[in-house]
């Protein structure tokens, strides 16, 4: 799938090891976390509002979760013993995760999260060793499918918060709100249109700045909670109380993790291909156990799983700059950040129509990747059109039909309630039956293929004739 052969484990010194001075190290590191630093903090900002959370407790999940991506960027790029790739890959709290935690905050509470991250996180633990010899069951036609279905379940979030986000409160779907919205988007779309470089990668922070300016002048923007928050505190441990353990919650955070991993091994081999350093099967597994280690001990101080983050991959490529060493010291100014509760307090007075028009970018962003990757997918002869067909159709019930599946049990309620897990599922399921499992196969056999081999002919046609 990947296109690359692991082999077994190896030394690997190599151009990631190299050493700038302090400052440049630095610099080049601050470049890096702004770059993430959007990414970093929107999953507690979903989370957060789906369970209902104050502010205060909001900036507690904003700045665990800055703390938490500190020591996995730490654990990834540095080491310690066999935990991380020794690469420079930046952590963040992912993404992929959102969605789902969002179903199982609303179905058992912000708890039952924490349960299934601890107990999933520590079955990818297990699974490290093993998983870069099992990637190929999680081909582009399903990892692909998943990604778009993240986006897409997240777009709901994105127009709520334009709108307001409370539906009590009597400016909820004001166009002060939604013009809030499309001015951040605005700007976001400005800025990535007319800049290139630092500037452009920093869209979204600008965006959000610029927003929450405009907010604050016409008074829909609320600081107030970071006149009363600390400057410095230490993590809290378990903020919000013992996990609890929920099978259903288990299942469908375990499911996700799976895609994480997935992602990982991806990245851990493209950063090896762009900065040309060794990757084995030894190194993949370091670097799996970094991100699982890091997401399974997440909980104990109130934050979530964390992933590598694939836009600084294109960073390295762009710049040059192939040091761990310089990936590491972004990680220590997010550890840093993380201690400040006060950073976490003014990120949680951004208003929410001002996120709104961020997340429109972000979370279609997610989904447009997961668009590229179906893009390199074989669908000639085949019945891929048909796994990503069903797939996606499982993933979106829950847009669609929130109440499709309240009649089934509830274990198997909360695994399909989540577009996420449900699209996993189906994708997994039917690329086995229809690509991995042989017998039975006959070429040409699927009307589904043909029908989608007689459009590329006829596109292929309309643009000949164009053409000509």
């Amino acid at each position: 799938m990947l296109g690359v052969k692991l082999q077994g484990r190896q030394r690997y010194p190599g151009p990631e090891d190299e050493r700038y001075s302090f400052g440049r190290t630095l610099a080049f590191g601050a470049q890096h976390i702004l770059t993430s630093y959007g990414g970093v903090i929107a999953p507690p900002l979903v989370v957060g509002s789906a369970a209902g959370l104050a502010a205060a407790d909001v900036a507690l999940l904003v700045t665990a979760g800055l703390f938490v991506s500190g020591v996995a960027n730490l654990l990834q790029t540095l080491g310690l013993g066999r935990v991380g790739s020794r690469l420079p890959i930046v952590q963040g709290i992912s993404f992929a995760t959102v969605s789902t935690m969002v179903t199982i905050a609303n179905s058992d509470g912000l708890r039952a999260v924490y349960g299934a991250i601890i107990v999933a996180g520590i079955i990818g633990l297990v699974l490290s060793s093993f998983f870069a010899k099992l990637v190929r069951l999680f081909p582009a036609v399903g990892t692909g499918s998943i990604i778009t279905v993240i986006g897409l379940s997240l777009m709901p979030v994105a127009f709520n918060w334009a709108l307001g986000s409370d539906a009590s409160k009597p400016d909820y779907g004001s166009m002060g709100n939604v013009g809030l919205a499309g001015l951040t988007l605005l700007v976001i779309l400005v800025i990535s249109r007319v800049f290139q470089g630092a500037i452009s990668r920093l869209s979204i922070l600008i965006g959000l700045a610029l927003g929450t300016g405009a907010a604050a002048l016409v008074g829909k923007a609320d600081f107030s909670a970071v006149g009363e928050a600390k400057m410095f505190a230490l993590p809290s441990i378990l903020p919000f109380g013992s996990p609890t353990f929920e099978i259903g919650a288990i299942v469908s955070m375990t499911i996700v993790m799976v895609v994480i991993m997935t992602e990982t091994v991806a990245d851990i081999i493209t950063i090896g291909e762009v900065i040309g350093a060794k990757i084995d099967t030894g190194r993949v597994a370091d670097g799996l156990r970094a991100d699982m280690a890091a997401s399974a001990a997440a909980p104990l101080v109130g934050s979530f799983p964390c992933s590598a983050f694939a836009q600084n991959i294109g960073l390295v490529a762009l710049t040059g700059i192939k040091s761990r060493f310089v990936v590491a010291a972004g990680g220590g100014m997010l550890l840093v950040l993380g201690l400040l509760p006060v950073m976490g307090a003014v990120v949680a007075g951004i208003p929410y129509p001002v996120l709104g028009g961020a997340g429109v970018v972000l979370f279609g962003t997610v989904a447009a990747s997961g668009i590229r990757t179906l893009a390199r997918v074989e669908f000639h002869d085949n019945l891929n059109m048909v796994i990503v067909a069903v797939a996606l159709a499982a993933g979106l019930i829950p847009i669609a039909a929130p109440k499709f599946w309240d009649a089934f049990p509830d274990w198997l309620g909360t695994i399909m309630h989540s577009g996420i897990s449900a699209t996993a599922i189906v994708a997994i399921v039917l690329n086995l039956l229809f690509n991995e499992i042989k017998i039975g196969n006959r070429t040409g056999a699927s009307v589904f293929a043909a029908a989608a081999d007689e459009r590329d002919g006829l596109g292929e046609r309309i643009d000949d004739d164009i053409r000509n």
